[in-house]
């Protein structure tokens, strides 16, 4: 004759053994829809490093088309002299030979994602000429991508700040 008090246990333990059922049934598939969503998230960061290297050689090219079909219709960008320009002010400065990069060696990208934006930290070794001025050196910059509708990515914001050298100390 099994007490109430036994019965008590074998139905809790009926409830622990149906849970961990449930739970072994279930977690395969939350492990695999983390997968699915690291394998994604790493498939997006490719995507947006392989656009960093696509305006990399439009701006070293000049290709103002290509550069032009990168950025947003609202893209602000923020230049290494801290002046403040729109896309048309942009893509007039390269046309217009008013920006000219003969080297862009980019390291140390990282590419952070946030919903439909994608955030890009790297330093960049840069030669040309600005505005007439002769531009060399090692600089950090943020460009900030975003997703359309349509899957694309476009170039909504970017800024770059100038890394000086360290002074040693004698």
């Amino acid at each position: 004759m099994v007490s109430h008090r036994s019965y008590r246990i074998l139905s809790l333990g009926g409830k622990a053994l149906t849970a961990a059922l449930l739970l072994f049934c279930i977690a395969p598939n939350v492990r695999s829809e983390q997968d699915k969503d690291h394998h994604h998230k790493q498939d997006v960061k490719r995507e947006i490093e392989a656009l960093e290297q696509r305006w990399r050689t439009a701006q070293l090219s000049g290709d103002v088309a290509s550069l032009e079909r990168m950025l947003a219709d609202d893209f602000i960008g923020i230049s290494m002299s801290g002046e403040v320009h729109t896309k048309a002010q942009q893509l007039e400065r390269i046309r217009s030979k008013r920006l000219v990069l003969t080297r862009i060696d980019l390291d140390d990208m990282k590419v952070k994602l946030v919903d439909s934006v994608a955030i890009v930290t790297s330093q960049a070794m840069v030669e040309g000429t600005s505005e007439g001025m002769p531009v060399k050196g090692r600089y950090r910059y943020t460009r900030i991508y975003r997703q359309l509708p349509t899957g694309e990515w476009k170039i909504t914001s970017f800024e770059a700040t100038r890394i000086h050298p360290e002074k040693s100390n004698p």
